[in-house]
């Protein structure tokens, strides 16, 4: 016989629940409502307030939240006044009438500047597009005297040449070598210059700046030239950054009285700069201004444009106004297009205020971009066998550039003056691309029809008319045009779209304009576009060369159709997505809708058509699954096994509630395999601990719609993978001990079992037995009382089976209260466990009596006093020699209670 039993004591649950309930009481005042103090005073014949009179003391409590007043019951809705409001609006409302103090320090920001809102696009946003599209496998060369000590080291390339070092004099050339190559003698350069900066090497870093700045005037290797432009001028920002910060240092001043310098402020004026500063500074410009060659004079005195603060404050606008006319004397129109973007580039940096010199330099643009036609640009353009529309494409970045600068918080009427200019001195393609892309979307949109008449008739010199009904498109993407222009526009730009003959062009354009057709037309456009789409697609399977833009045109028309049985009914739609021929874009395709279907659809599907497909579309993501999925693939996947089995098991209660819980033969079979369904498919998810809830969440709605041995499998089942969850949980990115998690599950677990009536096959208690054979072998953490915790909530479990009627019941359902009768059998049943039970846990309190045990163990001591406490209470002890300490720590435990 058991050291100690177990006694379950009857329980009146009614009884308890009252006592535990506390007595309401009616409230004439709101609660929230701020406290008003009226002072009372004595007063004598004539009104004064007598001597010795007090207030009436009041309870000085203010409400936290609310300052005194309800923010969510204002009198009829009435804004509150700032000092009443609560202190989360407060601080936004404060919030917004903050301003923060503008820096004006020589930070690098890549062409940006805190004056220009978001709606202008950074140049440090379109540099890596700008490197990652110009590109060339040409051979390049660059001519420097600062090339490093391993320059003349043979470089093997790809076509097996070698790099070949030129001397002359002090100057060397490099040729044949490969753009990596190229794009790491740049960095050196760049690495060079800082370099000689910080070992006080002024002229060698400026040197360096002018032979950089003459590689921007080569045009041996055209189709690379962007991207030259790119790593170049990041020099010459180094250069232009590091002379105004020496400046700046060198600007340091004494304040009357002190003999300690003291740094100019970062909105200094130049009235603070000593003169000694301004003469260096002057001495920079002059060195610039005898630079005889005109690029790299212009480009380096751009790059240190910023220094003018320490000058003159009006000095910036002159500059620039003299360095844009300056551009006109650079002959080849490539390299002044860039000249001029550069130059916008630094203004829109150092003075975004200054806006003189973009129109000049704009229509000077206009005036030499005939040049493009002229011998001596067709001349090398067939030397480096260049096509026009490739030469073209070229200018786009500096362009579109120049005309962000024009377009910036501009009005129409700035576009309908650009329009102008336009016709008058070129009708072309590039430059009315680039107009539509810098101008606000909504101004394109306004005249969208137009535009699609200046695209018809504007003179194709190359640049491929595809490209303009693209960016169209992406502008009434973003911007709705005038309703009655909409089929217009349409028609106008499908016209020309469908004549395409080249299966990249046409799926360019298709896939812009598929979600203008979505946004503005019905189902008879969208199938008619689809249909053309696939006709295009199809002849020579083009479509394999284009999954990309086929699945962005999917996603397209999934982010503004949201009802799928309009989806499905598209003729069109199904026969596109069987285009989509690779296995894995067409997972990545079915994924798209299976998301989308997810996140959209919140009513009961009932379509034939729509349960149809999405379940191919899941047969499709369930079959790619193999063994070389990744483990991030199978666990997305998961997630929609997971709304499928929640969907399952929630058809099962709906049927329930149809038939109020009294299944027919046929309800009953369907709820059964609807059980059925979900036991096959819960062991097809990766995560453990997912399985574990599904099993049983399954088995409750089995066991409420009487599925009995379907429960007692799902229960079952959930018990043997218990020892296959893992000791460790990745939860919010941190690491967890699985155990709390074990532990709130297991509760759950023996709840449940309580209202499940035993199987007569099995034998009292089997599932509950089964359990706690399960976690006597499981592997606990040492310095937990997890364990013990768990036997605590089975023992309030056996307490409730012991019980003449149970606290609560599953309708239609006879727990063991019914079917056992409180039969003394099944009670003496009930006892044995609970005894085994208690055994278990008295013996883990005994290891808390040393003081080194009860620090292994702080849980069990902090938290679950009062358990211990009720146990306690439990105990019928059998006084022994040995356990006098244990008894005193019982009864310590009685005393804390």
């Amino acid at each position: 016989m058991a050291a100690y039993e177990w006694f379950a004591r009857p329980r009146n649950y009614e009884l308890e629940l009252q006592q535990k309930s506390l007595q309401s009481q009616l409230t004439l005042s709101h609660p929230l409502r701020g406290i008003t103090v009226t002072e009372i005073r004595s007063t004598d014949a004539k009104g004064t307030p007598a001597r010795g009179s007090k207030a009436v003391a009041t309870d000085d409590f203010v409400d936290p939240l609310s300052g005194g007043l309800d923010p969510l019951s204002a009198d009829g809705g009435v804004s509150l006044a700032f000092e009443g409001a609560d202190p989360l609006s407060r601080l936004a409302a404060e919030a917004e009438t903050v301003v923060k103090p503008r820096s004006n320090s020589s930070k690098k920001d890549d062409g940006n500047d805190d004056n220009m809102d978001e709606s202008f696009e950074p140049w440090s946003a379109k540099k890596a597009g700008i490197l990652a599209k110009y590109t060339t496998s040409e051979k390049l060369s660059i001519t420097t005297s600062f090339l490093s000590a391993g320059d003349k080291e043979k470089v093997v390339i790809k076509a097996q040449q070698q790099v070949t070092v030129t001397d002359k004099g002090s100057v060397k050339e490099m040729m044949n070598l490969s753009q990596q190559e190229y794009v790491k003698r740049i960095e050196e350069l760049n690495q060079a210059l800082i370099s000689a900066w910080d070992q006080d090497q002024r002229v060698k870093s400026l040197k360096i700046a002018i032979q950089c700045s003459k590689l921007l005037a080569d045009t041996s290797v055209i189709p690379f030239y962007p991207s030259k432009f790119v790593l170049i001028t990041d020099i010459l920002d180094t250069f232009g950054r590091l002379v105004y910060d020496r400046l700046r240092e060198k600007a340091q001043y004494f304040p009357s009285g002190s003999i300690k310098p003291v740094r100019l402020p970062d909105n200094f004026t130049p009235a603070d700069v000593p003169e000694s500063a301004k003469e260096t500074c002057r001495n920079w410009f002059f060195k610039i201004a005898s630079i005889r060659e005109l690029i790299p004079r212009f480009y380096v005195e751009c790059a240190i444009l910023k220094s003018y603060n320490f000058l003159s404050t009006g000095e910036h606008a002159e500059a620039l106004k003299r360095l844009a006319v300056m551009t006109r004397g650079i002959g080849d129109p490539l390299v002044s297009v860039y000249a001029r973007c550069y130059l916008l580039r630094v203004g829109v940096q150092i003075a975004p205020g200054i806006r003189d010199h973009v129109l000049p330099c704009f229509d000077d643009f206009l005036t030499s971009f005939v040049q493009v036609q002229g011998d001596s640009v067709q001349n090398i353009l067939a030397t480096q066998k260049l096509e026009m529309p490739q030469y073209l494409t070229l200018f786009s970045p500096a362009l579109d550039w120049i005309l962000q600068c024009l377009a910036y918080h501009a009005s129409e009427v700035t576009l309908t003056t650009t329009l102008d200019k336009c016709k008058l001195h070129c009708n072309n393609a590039l430059l009315l691309n680039s107009i539509m892309s810098a101008f606000h979307p909504q101004f394109i949109a306004n005249r969208a029809l137009h535009f699609t008449e200046l695209i018809r008739d504007c003179e194709d010199t190359g640049f491929p008319k595809h490209l303009l009904h693209q960016t169209l498109g992406r502008c009434l993407a973003m911007a709705d045009p005038p309703e009655e222009q909409k089929l217009n526009v349409l028609n106008e730009v499908w016209k020309a779209v469908v004549k395409l003959k080249n299966p990249g062009d046409y799926i360019a354009c298709a896939e812009v304009w598929i979600e203008f057709v979505v946004k503005h037309f019905g189902r008879r456009e969208v199938n008619t576009v689809l249909a053309d789409i696939i006709k295009h697609m199809t002849p020579d399977r083009a479509f394999e060369e284009h999954y990309p833009r086929l699945q962005s045109v999917v996603i397209k028309i999934l982010t503004h159709i949201y009802n799928f049985s309009q989806l499905f009914a598209l003729e069109k739609f199904l026969p596109f997505l069987d285009m989509f021929q690779r296995e894995s874009i067409k997972v990545e395709v079915c994924k798209n809708v299976l998301e989308a279907f997810s996140r959209h659809q919140q009513e009961p599907v009932n379509d034939p058509v729509v349960i149809n497909a999405m379940m191919f579309l899941s047969k499709t993501v369930h079959d790619s699954v193999n063994a070389l999925t990744l483990d991030d693939e199978k666990r997305i996947l998961g997630v929609f096994c997971v709304l499928l089995l929640d969907s399952v098991n929630s058809l099962s209660m709906e049927t329930r509630s149809v038939v109020k819980g009294s299944h027919s033969r046929k309800t009953a079979a369907f709820v059964r395999a609807c059980a059925a369904y979900s036991f096959i498919t819960i062991p097809s998810l990766q995560s453990v601990s997912a399985q574990l809830q599904l099993y049983l969440v399954s088995g409750q709605v089995a066991l409420v719609n009487q599925c009995f041995s379907q429960a007692d499998a799902f229960f079952k089942a959930a018990i043997s993978r218990i020892p296959e969850l893992p000791r460790t949980l990745d939860m919010e990115g941190k690491v967890r001990s699985s155990e709390p998690l074990l532990v709130e599950y297991l509760s759950n677990l023996v709840s449940t079992l309580l209202i499940t009536p035993d199987n007569p096959d099995t034998g009292v208690l089997y599932l509950l037995r089964g359990l706690l054979n399960i976690l006597q072998d499981y592997t606990w953490d040492q310095n937990s009382d997890s364990r013990i915790l768990v036997y605590v909530r089975v023992l309030a479990v056996l307490s409730a089976y012991s019980q003449e009627q149970y606290i609560y019941h599953a309708d239609k359902v006879d727990s063991n209260d019914a079917m056992y009768g409180s039969d003394p059998k099944f009670l003496a049943e009930v006892k044995s466990v609970g005894d085994t039970l208690l055994n278990q846990i008295l013996s883990h309190l005994k290891t808390l009596s040393s003081p080194e045990a009860t620090a292994a163990f702080p849980n069990l001591n902090a938290e679950n006093i009062y358990l211990q406490s009720r146990l306690a209470q439990y105990v019928r002890t059998k006084a022994g020699s040995g356990e006098k300490g244990f008894l005193l720590l019982l009864s310590h435990l009685k005393t804390d209670a």
